[in-house]
């Protein structure tokens, strides 16, 4: 699966790179962040365009599962 890492990025950079890189694998991503708010700004971009959100949390870090 491919993997983005937005880590010590600030809104909206994740939720932009989030869409570009779903433009390229419209299958799924993973997406990487490090703050609350990019997790919460993207799961609410994936879920507005039709993508399911499974985010796991490991080492203070958050893997968010895009999947159609």
């Amino acid at each position: 699966m491919n993997r983005i890492d937005t880590c010590g990025m600030s809104c909206p950079q994740p939720v932009l790179m989030t869409k570009k890189s779903l433009e390229k694998y419209p299958e799924g991503i993973d997406i990487v962040v490090d703050n609350n708010t990019a997790k919460f700004n993207v799961e609410r971009f994936l879920n507005s365009v039709g993508y399911t959100a499974t985010i796991l949390e490991k080492d203070e870090l958050f893997i968010i599962e895009a999947r159609k």
